[in-house]
């Protein structure tokens, strides 16, 4: 690769790395105002709420991947284009082979970080998301408490909190547990956090006092304590069961996956192909970018209807694979036009990059000339 190739593949690494990173950022923190509401209503730390916004990073770079390779693509090319750059290439005798193989070699890093976050890293991140969400959902203080209710955690416990801070901190806390029979217990508190240990689920509370009351007495005694774990374990449903959907699936489970429903059979093939197959979308971008802008232009022709013919191309390919994939879902017939449309895309674009489709219409027609009668 010669000097004139490296700096083509900097300026587009560079180009495409800043592409890829500001729309994630835009969309990661769009993302991450919706899921607001699990510090603001459901009492999670920050540090939970940070974890959960940051794994769903790898599903938007998968999407956004391809889109930022074109992106860069078509930005490197109209620069080389607007500078005259690409009209002194080919004066210099550069073959378009010559132009596309820094792209080809960006192109071929993208779709393998592609297959990587497909195969491996997007499952890997929906997995933990998932058994956070469902220990969130199991979470007694998440969906039982309410501020400012009292609220029955069995036929013996009442339990009220003043105010649910972040995380699991909760302040006025009120306990009213009957559930010895000789005697009843009030717990209150200034402050308190949920604790889970190995050995279960304890509400510890601070500054607070116990009031005991025996069935019969008169008098109560009170005990101030700084610091008492109330054991929730009794009142807490255990955890649901984690049930994983085909997208956190890893490969293996969906090759070996062996359902007795029909359609989720299709489904699990669907999410399997749809894997293997995301790594071909950058190489039809690729090449249809550069069907669109490689050519070298004057001052007088404008590259905007190419631009705008590429952007609808890409849609297009990318829109007919998802819809490919929710025929796939219903039929399995349609599994090899999963890898024909980005393929036959790319193969196309690049035939018509370097201008092949002419010799193909010459042969045609010298063969035409050939058959037909005299």
């Amino acid at each position: 690769m010669g000097a004139l190739q490296r700096y083509i593949l900097r300026s587009s690494a560079a180009a495409f790395v800043v592409g890829l990173l500001g729309i994630t950022g835009v969309i990661w923190m769009a993302r991450a105002m919706r899921d607001f509401d699990l510090i603001a209503t459901k009492g999670q730390s920050f540090w939970t709420y940070l974890a959960i916004t940051l794994l769903s990073l790898p599903s938007v770079a998968l999407l956004l991947s391809p889109i930022a390779l074109f992106g860069a693509m078509v930005f490197v090319l109209r620069r080389l284009n607007t500078d005259s750059e690409l009209s002194a290439m080919n004066a210099a005798g550069m073959k378009p082979a010559a132009l596309l193989l820094p792209f080809a070699v960006l192109t071929l890093l993208v779709s393998l970080a592609v297959a990587a976050l497909s195969i491996s890293a997007i499952p890997a991140s929906l997995r933990i998301i998932r058994e956070m969400l469902t220990e969130i959902r199991a979470d007694i203080v998440v969906n039982v408490l309410r501020e400012g209710e009292f609220t029955n955690l069995d036929d013996k416990v009442t339990l009220h909190i003043r105010r649910r801070e972040a995380g699991a901190a909760l302040s006025g806390i009120l306990i009213d547990d009957h559930r010895n029979k000789t005697e009843d217990i009030v717990y209150t508190a200034e402050r308190g956090q949920v604790v889970k240990t190995d050995e279960g689920t304890f509400l510890v509370l601070e500054n607070g006092a116990m009031q005991r009351k025996a069935d019969g007495a008169e008098d109560t005694n009170v005990v101030v304590f700084k610091r008492y774990a109330f054991d929730l374990s009794p009142l807490a449903d255990d955890a649901a069961d984690v049930s994983y959907r085909p997208r956190e699936r890893y490969m293996a489970e969906l090759w070996s996956a062996t359902e007795k429903n029909r359609s989720k059979r299709r489904r699990i093939r669907a999410q399997l192909h749809e894997r293997l197959s995301n790594p071909l979308y950058p190489f039809a971008f690729m090449a249809i970018a550069f069907a669109a802008l490689a050519r070298p232009r004057t001052t007088r022709q404008s590259s905007f209807i190419g631009i705008i013919v590429a952007v609808i191309l890409i849609f297009v390919v990318r829109l007919s694979g998802v819809g490919i994939v929710n025929i796939i879902k219903i039929d399995g017939w349609a599994t090899p036009l999963l890898y024909a449309v980005p393929l036959v895309a790319g193969v196309l674009a690049l035939a018509y990059a370097f201008n092949l489709h002419a010799g193909v219409l010459r042969w045609f027609g010298r063969f035409s000339r050939r058959v037909s009668p005299a």
